[in-house]
């Protein structure tokens, strides 16, 4: 079986009650790995993010490492909501480096009737600027990323149509069709009631690694992990049947939102994977494991499969 360990036993960002957009939590963050640095882009709200304390507002703040654990970061959001779908935010983004530019998957909020979120795209050259390119798919939808590279020609698009992971391919990023089932809940488990991924599949020899998240039916959010095929990943070759990660420490288990451990973003830096994670939707932390770990004998992969 395959487990994260943590990096820190003490979040790496926390929210900083002198900035107005940032005051109440930072969470949910984006990752990259790009010129020796570690890049994070995370959510960040002026309220907590629940409806039970008011209208809360997301941001999206910027970021930045040397070793990936000790980060400084901006003053201001690189990212603020613009329009009526974005009328309370911008929630939980998704980063991906394709064909020389960044491209990031999100969920614009527009909290005006039930299920007023979208996934919306925008590119960047550079993290910081950002080109929005609209609404992906007009239907309440989220939990969203490109895959890092076109497959079979075309550019694929993992989704949540709840309460599971779906694929979706395009010839352009502005029409997407071939929706395709992937994974859905099993019940009576740690992952009964809904799935969604956490940050890009990552490329291995072996197949596609996904990190995705699954709530319970007393809400509680953990992580676990799957394998699709390299050319076809609609195929699950492989599904942990344990989680990888799940709320244990006390800034986990207890914040605006308690029992929740969620991602957006991971990096590979020297085939160690480092996954950062939104705690109790309050702070941000970080847990790692070396790719290989995940195909090991000890991970229970049948021969058959790797």
């Amino acid at each position: 079986m395959t487990r994260l360990s943590r990096l820190s036993l003490n979040p790496i960002l926390c929210p900083v009650p002198e900035h107005q957009w940032e005051r109440s939590a930072v969470f949910n963050c984006a990752a990259v790995y790009y010129g020796g640095l570690y890049h994070l882009l995370y959510r960040a709200t002026d309220l907590p993010c629940h409806a039970s304390y008011g209208d809360y507002v997301s941001s999206l703040g910027y970021a930045v490492s040397t070793d990936g654990l000790n980060f400084s970061r901006l003053d201001k959001p690189v990212m603020v909501g613009e329009g009526p779908q974005e009328g309370r935010g911008i929630e939980d983004p998704r980063i991906v480096h394709l064909e020389g530019r960044f491209y990031m998957m999100y969920t614009g909020f527009g909290g005006r009737f039930d299920g007023d979120y979208r996934i919306c795209l925008a590119s960047s050259a550079n993290l910081i600027d950002w080109t929005r390119h609209g609404v992906v798919l007009d239907e309440p939808n989220k939990d969203a990323s490109l895959f890092p590279e076109k497959l079979g020609g075309r550019y694929t698009m993992l989704h949540r149509r709840y309460p599971d992971i779906w694929l979706a391919f395009s010839d352009d990023l502005v029409t997407w069709d071939d929706h395709t089932k992937l994974m859905s809940p099993i019940p009576g488990g740690w992952e009964s009631e809904r799935l969604g991924i956490a940050g890009p599949p990552i490329r291995t020899p072996e197949g596609w690694l996904l990190i995705y998240h699954a709530a319970d039916a007393r809400n509680v959010y953990r992580l676990g992990w799957a394998l699709l095929d390299l050319r076809d990943p609609a195929k699950v070759l492989y599904r942990q049947p344990e989680p990888i990660l799940e709320p244990e420490l006390e800034w986990e288990r207890c914040g605006w939102i308690p029992n929740v451990v969620f991602s957006t973003g991971h990096v590979v830096v020297n085939g160690r994977l480092l996954v950062y994670y939104g705690a109790a939707d309050t702070c941000i932390g970080v847990a790692t494991a070396e790719i290989a770990q995940f195909f090991s004998v000890e991970a229970g992969i049948p021969e058959d499969m790797k």
